[in-house]
């Protein structure tokens, strides 16, 4: 019997993501599939939803509508630091982009809006905030016990001390 994906799956699929202009902004072509458990918040929530329901090798084109995606674009996310506050260099220009870290340690990227000889106006919504999303996508896998053995052998490395089994021949895992 066929698998359907349901919540708390773990799968893989191969996807592009595209705008409403056609570009794409984000693929796995060349590159692994991305994987992910289903409805653990690793996606954005209209991703979860899509795939679930769906079987291995089935393909599926959805448009996610902002507030599915990555949300509206929030005015209270723009907001003016002192010039002083950022580094001397490179000297800020618009549309350049720095990463600011938040109070957690969290990196977020922030984008230049506009730069006068006191303040500098930084957008630190998401860059597809206030886009609708079109994904293009392919179930690789569904709960594969191959995808466990990998995921224990990363475990395993990280607890020895190691992050990047691909590169790593010491450990026998």
């Amino acid at each position: 019997m066929t698998e359907i994906i349901k919540k708390g799956d773990k799968i893989k699929i191969e996807y592009t993501g595209k705008l409403a202009d056609g570009s794409v902004f984000d693929s796995s072509e060349g590159k692994a599939p991305l994987g992910f458990e289903v409805g653990s918040g690793q996606v954005i929530p209209g991703f979860d939803k899509a795939v679930e329901g769906m079987k291995e090798g089935e393909e599926k084109t959805f448009t996610l509508k902002v507030e599915e995606a990555y949300g509206p674009v929030r005015d209270d996310l723009v907001q003016k630091f002192p010039v002083e506050k950022l580094p001397k260099e490179p000297k800020p220009e618009v549309g350049m982009m720095l990463m600011m870290q938040a109070p957690t340690g969290q990196q977020i990227p922030a984008k230049i809006k506009e730069v006068n000889e006191k303040e500098v106006t930084l957008d630190i919504n998401h860059p597809l905030a206030g886009k609708d999303l079109t994904f293009e996508i392919k179930i690789v896998s569904i709960n594969a016990p191959e995808d466990e053995k990998e995921d224990k052998k990363e475990e395993d490395n990280e607890e020895a001390g190691c992050s990047d089994c691909s590169s790593c021949s010491g450990c026998g895992n």
